[in-house]
């Protein structure tokens, strides 16, 4: 109420003066009452043409209820009411804001897309409070300076109007950690976007840019930049520094060639079909350690080096529509790959039907020619008396080249020392023993600590994580699904760059405490357990946990402090037998769920 009290100040009859207007029927009283017991109205879909002025001033009058009940129970104590914070309008028919918006000091959300608005009021500017504001789908052809003057503003959606220009002192929202610009006629972007260091969400999709400021690179907590369907012709060199990129969209631009990316280590996605591309250099992939979706469809791609099969963490792959001849057979080495398109190549070396059978029969193909090669090449030391059997058999090629050591789908008890052996001073980076009846972790992976950063032993019997894991110092990948795992060992807090790990499939019944003292984990899947409780304030340190998965568990309740965990971009909970959040809310995806857990949280 306090917010209300300084917007009286203006007006010190307002507390003694019934307004005159009556409140139009497109707005219910229950919905008024209801509005001020909760402080959030929702007005959306009601063909309003304007707002009714008793909504602007819904906690400076006096409630018509008051006048007509003399005798107050708890639920009617109308002086007790709460500031407004969130109002709704959208999808309805307003072609303008009024100033009075002024009178909502608390406003922390204000939704009014979905409407006819050609111009916002200037009084938007007074509500000091505001955290997100939604104005896409409208007629804007300007933004009022005075929105610039919002320091607490996290989220601006301005997408599908019809600005031409953004103020230039757009980099004053220092707040910012989304801003949506999309679908419409910008040439260019202000270079005070740079000064936007808490941005994390920019899109900049379906306008006219012809070039990005290299500014832009100072934006140093950015994870996602959407570029689509403009005119860029290049990108800023400086533009591959953003250390903290994760999702980058450059599609349907005139684009001839990639930059190099020698600082974006985080990169998860790279978007760039329908452009003009021609080369794809070693240089544009060999630092891409986390890429695990590249989409280079519809463009003029000749060949594809061999450092492609650097990408060991590579999910996706579409060439669709090139001009590509050939392809490195190290290809079918990529460990993680699931989808591979190549149609509308003229590929020499791969039958049609080959192609028509889809992923995996294509990478046992290119995987088969590698094996060819091996044999028919005199490069390799000929098998002699005093090779063992066994390492003759170890792909030395994924060992040297690719620092891969995989011995998986073998339905092995123990891996083979002569694996180990083979690796010999090589630095592998990647170990898969994924598909066999280990019952422990291999005890000479230790050996591999210097070098190792992606484990795989899912699908196995282990029991128990060995102390020779918690060794594995520079490790930032473990999967380890689908095994017997009832707990993890403390000793794994010394896991200090720990990004992702994969429990899926075991049998734990607590959730492992230690994985609230590893600090880099961005990624925890811990879905088809028995997990029982989670510990919300312990998940808010975490703060670049972005993905949590604990669907078909058994939490009885979800506490609603697990709201406040604001890194958090995917939280799966399906399959549990809590009552509440509900499946219909579940469905809406996790800033929803989110949002839902926070309103419940006791104040």
């Amino acid at each position: 109420m306090a917010a209300a009290r300084r917007a009286r100040a203006a007006d010190p009859r307002a507390v003694f003066v019934r307004e005159a207007v009556e409140p139009g029927p497109a707005v219910p009283q229950g919905l008024i009452r209801a509005a001020r017991k909760s402080g959030q109205l929702n007005l959306s879909g009601r063909n309003l043409s304007e707002v009714p002025q008793h909504v602007w001033r819904i906690n400076l009058d006096t409630p018509e209820e008051a006048h007509q009940n003399l005798s107050f129970g708890a639920a009617d104590r109308w002086w007790e009411q709460t500031d407004l914070t969130k109002l709704i309008l959208a999808s309805n028919k307003l072609q303008c804001l009024s100033e009075d918006v002024k009178l909502l000091p608390a406003l922390t959300v204000l939704d009014v897309h979905d409407n006819q608005l050609t111009s916002l009021p200037s009084a938007l500017g007074q509500l000091e409070n505001l955290q997100k504001l939604d104005v896409s789908h409208n007629k804007l052809k300007s933004i009022p300076e005075e929105l610039l003057q919002l320091s607490h503003l996290k989220s601006l959606l301005l997408h599908h109007n019809e600005l031409s220009i953004l103020p230039d002192g757009f980099g004053q929202l220092v707040s910012l950690e989304e801003l949506d610009v999309s679908n419409n006629h910008l040439t260019d972007i202000p270079t005070s976007f740079a000064l936007l260091i808490n941005l994390v969400r920019l899109n900049l999709a379906c306008n006219q840019l012809q070039s990005l400021p290299a500014d832009l690179s100072a934006m140093k907590s950015l994870r996602q930049l959407d570029c689509t369907k403009n005119y860029l012709e290049t990108v800023p060199s400086k533009l591959a520094t953003m250390a903290s990129l994760e999702q980058l969209y450059l599609r349907k631009n005139k684009l001839r060639s990639l930059p190099d990316f020698p600082s974006c280590e985080l990169l998860k996605e790279l978007h760039a079909g329908e452009n003009q591309i021609e080369i794809l250099n070693a240089e544009n992939l060999k630092h891409l350690i986390s890429l695990s979706v590249l989409e280079l469809r519809d463009n003029k791609i000749k060949s594809v080096p061999d450092e492609i099969a650097l990408l060991q963490k590579l999910e996706r792959l579409d060439l669709s529509n090139n001009d590509i001849s050939r392809l490195p057979y190290t290809l079918g080495n990529l460990p993680q790959l699931k989808f591979l398109a190549l149609e509308g190549n003229p590929l020499r070396t791969i039958r049609r039907d080959l192609l028509q059978k889809g992923t995996q029969e294509l990478l046992k193909y290119l995987r088969s020619k590698i094996q060819d090669d091996a044999t028919n090449s005199n490069e390799e030391a000929p098998v002699t008396a005093m090779t063992l059997p066994s390492e003759s058999r170890i792909n030395m090629h994924a060992i040297t080249t690719l620092k891969l050591l995989e011995y998986s789908e073998k339905q092995a008890a123990v891996i083979p020392d002569e694996m180990f052996n083979a690796v010999r001073s090589n630095p592998v980076t990647t170990v898969n023993f994924s598909k066999n009846q280990l019952s422990e972790v291999p005890p000479r992976i230790v050996e591999l600590k210097d070098s190792v950063c992606d484990v795989s032993l899912a699908f196995n019997k282990i029991s128990s994580i060995s102390p020779e894991l918690c060794m594995l110092h520079k490790l930032t990948h473990l999967d380890i699904r689908n095994n017997f795992l009832t707990s993890l060992p403390e000793a794994m807090e010394s896991l200090t760059r720990l990004q992702i790990i994969n429990l899926s499939f075991n049998r734990l019944k607590v959730f492992p405490s230690v994985l609230y003292c590893i600090p880099a984990l961005e990624t925890i899947l811990l879905a088809n357990n028995q997990v029982g409780a989670i510990d919300p304030l312990q998940l808010q340190k975490m703060d670049k946990l972005g993905t949590l998965d604990l669907q078909n568990n058994d939490l009885l309740q979800v506490p609603p402090e697990l709201g406040n965990c604001e890194t958090l971009r995917t939280l799966l909970l399906e399959g549990n037998p809590f009552r509440t959040p509900r499946a219909a809310i579940l469905a809406k995806g996790t800033a929803a769920v989110l949002e839902y857990l926070r309103s419940r949280i006791p104040t």
